[in-house]
């Protein structure tokens, strides 16, 4: 007697095949079509359940608004081989701060119908070389059009002189 026997008292039905144990199963392309229409019933019946939970939980989301003075600690995202604050790995903050806010900065972005926007390179601000075990990247750090300074990202140089060669001229 399997497990599943011993504690619902009957036998399992196979994710296969749905029909009962004690009918024939007949092998092809017929036990294939009701797979495809059974699992096609199942995704459905998931989705529907998945909706109405976060129709659930979005009743009960709001929008968090901070004003000026107000003490807030900031998320760091992790980034393989950084040490941020002497601890690498599990041990590592996830949290910093709490810092205060000092003002409020409204910034405009141009929306595309689908609320979508571009970000486009404007400047390649430094260039530099990252050794690896095997190989050796070049990086460049690249300035956005829609950021400062402060926030331009190191890029693969490759990608970057793909997307925008004129920078590289």
């Amino acid at each position: 007697m399997t497990p599943f026997e011993a504690l619902y008292g009957r036998k399992c039905r196979s994710p296969v095949y749905w029909d009962d144990v004690t009918d024939a199963v007949t092998l092809g392309p017929d036990l294939i079509k009701q797979v495809v229409e059974q699992v096609h019933v199942i995704r459905q019946k998931m989705r529907a359940l998945q909706d109405r939970k976060k129709s659930y939980t979005d009743l009960k989301r709001s929008e968090i608004e901070f004003a000026v003075g107000d003490k807030v600690l900031l998320k760091l995202s992790p980034m393989k081989g950084v040490m941020r604050f002497g601890k690498r790995g599990k041990l590592s903050k996830k949290y910093i701060g709490p810092y205060e806010i000092l003002d409020k900065v409204a910034e405009t972005v141009e929306m595309d119908e689908n609320l979508s926007y571009v970000e486009v390179a404007k400047e390649i601000l430094d260039r530099k070389v990252r050794k690896t075990r095997n190989s050796e990247i070049a990086l460049v750090k690249v300035l956005w059009s829609t950021h400062n300074v402060e926030e331009a990202t190191w890029e693969a140089e490759a990608e970057i002189k793909e997307k925008y060669p004129h920078l590289f001229a």
